[in-house]
Parts: structure tokens; C-alpha cells; sequence
């Protein structure tokens, strides 16, 4: 079998083997390379936002109803060594994007979903037991040179090489790609080891609150599930103590004594410290070739988006390199999945170390006086918990100067053909542009029609129930988000991202002309 692809993926991990999925569905053809012979089944990541609910959604995996997913009617909390609220985190609430805001999971059970989708598709290839050893960039190829994992076979297994119209390095922290392409890595200096506990208690085991951080000089942890059945819990090591010492199971059951766990009572999945760092590429593309996930950046957990980031990394590529590869769009838009993307990842590194600094103050002097601002500012608030915040991508396919461009979209409860859901589920995904009681089809000459058909785009007219519209707007979420935004208009993008938003048909006009041409549509 040939392994020659329009596509080559390095790395089978969640983010690799997505990025193959939303490229495999609209048929191009995936070699998806994976070091490893099976999937590695330890827990890693164990959270996901809204965002990554909204995306697994689009090819069958609802995170409302999954077997391996779970959410917690809960807010976050963080408390001191007193257990006196230092901070009230909006977990239990649904987010404007139709899903909620926090959801858990066993990573390998989720891999196997998605691995399993992936099997489906014919025109994805995986290829496990082998390692990518060299890339060559061609005029319109990149070659890939393969060969048997070393740790596997040793020094002397079989090699094979593929041709692949573009490569993407989807293969972690020490990615082969990203040292292959040369690129720089920003370290922010920034670390802390932390031991990593995956439980599985036995019985109807309880912990109330379900999700919430202990802020205790004397040991800062962090308590959360772990998927269902799972708990996870979260210790920072201490500057005098041993990472290998600390790590030992009878150690991890002392740490667990105050929770009532223990080797009667629960399985220890998983013992193991890590480094919680700070790390970014300075570059995400060289010619035909990209990183994504974490061999494009790492930050700690502390937000919660690490996996996510990588979700949000495979979803902007797929939809740019299936135009690009289907001959529709031309491949400088993949300087736009870097500019978008690196800023959007910076976000939340910034923002993860920056809770990081509040939650490992080991100083009792330093962590009262944290204590006492905390508590004053969630009692000014009448502790009212806080909620996430819109991030924006970087500079790239979108009009920074229309309201909520750039952003998530808002998405609602939504009829059409006799089904109703939410929009995604009914309408589906893709370029749309979408009108609220206007139709939008109305203000685009032929040219911008033709411009959309190659997009293979479509416009939408939401409505008010009982209007004459092509979707109906069932709880007026619609009506409200355009009402804010001061618009009748919105350009979706394929990332569920708005491109652009007009309050006039004209104005949508000039704002579509302005799309297209950060998109760098061929045959315009």
C-alpha cells in the first residue's frame, strides 16, 4: 500500500488524529504516523472546555450524553488552608457557544473514540510502529523518510519513505518536525513539578465539592474529577523534596489519607510527577510543512487548556488545508493559521501561569496577605462567581473592526426541517453567511455569490418564530446576541469563528470583499 498522501501527519495522539478526521471526512487523503504501537492508556489531560464540546459534536460525540464524559452541576472553588472561599469559577453554567463551560474525561477512552472514528475513513492511512526520521520540502512535496521505532526493533528495522503535498507535526514536546524545521523555542522560565494522582475509587465514592483548588502554602493541590468513575489529584512538590521519592505509591497514599482513600479502597492509576512549564514556538510554518499542539506550545494546567489549544490548532488547519489541497484557496493562508493561532495559544500560556503565580505562593506571610485581597474582592461582588472571557484570535482571515469578529460565535437553539438543536447540528458547519430577518443573499452581487460557491459556502436566514426564514431562532438567542452586537449580519467561518458582522447590506458587502481577501481565493 502506498503511503503517499495529500496529507501526512506525525503524531497519533488526540490532536493529530482529529487533525486526520476533519481531513479524512471531506476525503483527502491522511497518512497518519504513530511511533507507538497502541494507544498509551495513563490519563493526561482530563478537562475540556466548551470550544472542544462544540467541535467533537460536529462528527458524532455529544459530550451531554457520552458514557465517557461527564459535567458537574458545581461551581470551581478555590479556598485557602482554612477552606475559606478565596474565588467563585462558573463551571456549571452553559456557555454561549450552546455547550457548558467545563467538561471531564479519561483521555485514552477518548482517544480510542476518536481512533475509532478515524478507522471509518477510508482515506486515512495510520501507520503505527514507525517514526518519521527526515522531511525534504520538494517544489510541490515534502518526502517523508520512516522507519521502525527504534525502542521497538532496535537499530536495524525496515525504512520506507512517502510523498506528501503538506506535513504536520502533531508529535508533542520534543517534536522530530519542529527540530527538523529548526524552529526556536520561547521558554518563559517559567516551572513548577507537580505530582500528578489518577484514582479510581471504589463504590459510590463522593467528594463535594466536586472541582476546586486548595491555595495551602504548606501544600497547594488541586482536586478535580478525572472522567467518569475517576478522580484526579494534583500536589506540588516542595523545592527540598525528591520528584522519584514523592512519586512512590506508599507516598502517594500518605498525601491521600486526608480524602479517605486508600489501597483497600481505590486503585492508584497513575503516579508521576511533572514539570508544569512555559514554552511556545516562535514559528508554526516552514513551506509545506507545520507543528500543532504541543510541539507548537505547552503551558500549565492550571486553565485547563492544553489539550484544547491543540483541538483549536487541528480544527483551524483542517478547514484551510482542505481548501488549499482541493485547489480553492491558495496556501498563503496558512500564514494566517500562524498569526491566529499563536497569539490565541499566548492567551491562555499567559494566562495559566498567571494563575499558576497565585496558586504555588508557598510563603505563609505572602499566601495570607493573597488570602485577604481575595476575600475582599469576592465579598465586594457579593461573591458572585466570574465566568470565562471572549478570547480573540491574533491578526488573520477575519475584519478586527466589526463587533465579536474574531471571536467563538454564539450558538442557539435552532429549527429547521422538522429537527431542532442546536445550530451545528441542524444547520451543520462551514462558510455561511448568516442574516438575522434579512436575507443575505439579497446584498451580494454575482461576483461574491460565485466567491461563496467556491468557499462552498451558503447563506442562512434566521428568523423569529412564525417569520418567513430558512432556520428559525427557537429561544431568541439569536435575536438577543445580533441585538448587542448592533447587527443584522455575521460571516461564520468553518471554526465556528466569526469572520465578520454588518448591520446593513451594504456594510455586509464591503465586509465579505474584505474576507475573501485574507482568504486568498484562487479564481478571483
Amino acid at each position: 500500500m502506498s503511503l503517499d498522501a495529500d496529507v501526512a501527519i506525525v503524531g497519533a495522539g488526540p490532536v493529530g488524529t482529529l487533525l486526520a478526521i476533519l481531513l479524512g471526512k471531506e476525503g483527502r487523503r491522511v497518512t497518519l504516523i504513530e511511533r507507538w504501537p497502541t494507544i498509551y492508556d495513563r490519563p493526561r489531560a482530563v478537562t475540556m472546555d466548551h470550544e472542544v464540546a462544540r467541535i467533537l459534536a460536529t462528527f458524532g460525540i455529544d459530550a451531554n450524553n457520552d458514557s465517557a464524559i461527564e459535567y458537574h452541576e458545581e461551581l470551581y472553588y478555590w479556598k485557602n488552608a482554612e477552606l475559606q472561599d478565596l474565588q467563585l469559577v462558573d463551571w456549571k453554567s452553559v456557555s454561549p457557544s450552546g455547550w457548558r463551560v467545563t467538561y471531564w474525561f479519561n483521555q485514552p477512552e477518548l482517544e480510542e473514540r476518536l481512533h475509532a472514528i478515524a478507522e471509518t475513513i477510508p482515506a486515512i492511512n495510520l501507520v503505527r510502529g514507525w517514526e518519521a526520521v527526515s522531511l525534504v520540502e520538494g517544489e510541490s512535496d515534502v518526502t517523508v523518510d520512516l522507519q521502525e521505532t527504534r525502542e521497538l526493533v532496535g537499530d536495524n528495522g525496515q525504512q520506507q519513505s512517502l510523498r506528501a503535498k503538506y506535513v504536520v507535526g502533531c508529535d508533542g514536546a520534543n517534536s522530530f518536525v519542529r527540530q527538523q524545521l529548526g524552529i526556536n523555542i520561547i521558554d518563559e522560565g517559567y516551572f513548577f513539578d507537580w505530582l500528578i494522582l489518577d484514582m479510581v475509587p471504589e463504590g459510590d465514592y463522593k467528594v463535594s465539592p466536586a472541582q476546586w483548588q486548595l491555595c495551602d502554602p504548606e501544600r497547594p493541590t488541586t482536586l478535580v474529577p478525572g472522567g467518569p468513575g475517576r478522580r484526579r489529584w494534583e500536589f506540588m512538590v516542595k523545592p527540598d523534596e525528591s520528584s522519584e521519592e514523592i512519586a512512590k505509591p506508599e507516598r502517594a497514599w500518605q498525601l491521600l489519607e486526608p480524602w479517605g482513600l486508600t489501597p483497600h479502597n481505590a486503585t492508584l492509576e497513575r503516579s508521576a510527577v511533572y514539570r508544569f512549564q512555559s514554552l511556545w514556538a516562535e514559528q508554526w510554518r516552514v513551506g509545506r510543512c507545520m507543528i500543532a499542539g504541543d510541539a507548537a506550545h505547552l503551558m500549565p494546567p492550571f486553565a485547563g487548556e492544553g489539550m484544547c489549544a491543540g483541538f483549536r490548532d487541528a480544527v483551524a488547519l483542517s478547514w484551510r488545508l482542505n481548501a488549499v489541497v482541493e485547489g480553492r484557496l491558495h496556501d498563503a493562508v496558512l500564514d494566517s493559521y500562524v498569526s491566529e493561532r499563536i497569539h490565541h495559544a499566548r492567551h491562555y500560556i499567559d494566562f495559566s501561569q498567571e494563575l499558576g503565580r497565585i496558586i504555588c505562593i508557598t510563603d505563609p506571610e505572602e499566601a495570607a496577605e493573597r488570602d485577604r485581597t481575595m476575600m475582599a474582592a469576592l465579598a465586594a461582588r457579593n461573591h458572585e462567581p466570574i465566568t470565562g472571557d471572549l478570547v480573540h484570535l491574533g491578526s488573520g482571515a477575519w475584519c478586527e473592526d466589526t463587533p465579536a469578529s474574531g471571536e467563538l460565535s454564539t450558538q442557539g437553539i435552532v429549527e429547521a426541517n422538522g429537527r431542532r438543536d442546536l445550530f451545528d447540528q441542524v444547520v451543520g458547519q462551514g462558510w455561511m453567511i448568516i442574516g438575522f430577518n434579512h436575507d443575505p443573499t439579497d446584498a451580494l452581487t454575482d461576483r461574491q455569490r460565485s466567491a461563496l460557491q467556491l468557499l462552498d459556502g451558503r447563506t442562512v436566514k434566521i428568523g423569529s418564530p412564525g417569520s418567513d426564514c430558512d432556520v428559525v431562532d427557537v429561544e431568541g438567542t439569536y435575536a438577543q446576541w445580533m441585538a448587542s452586537i448592533d447587527s443584522n449580519y455575521f460571516i461564520l467561518r468553518p471554526d465556528f469563528y466569526v469572520a465578520a458582522t454588518a448591520s446593513s447590506a451594504q456594510d455586509l458587502s464591503r465586509r465579505f470583499d474584505e474576507v475573501i481577501k485574507k482568504l486568498h481565493l484562487i479564481h478571483m
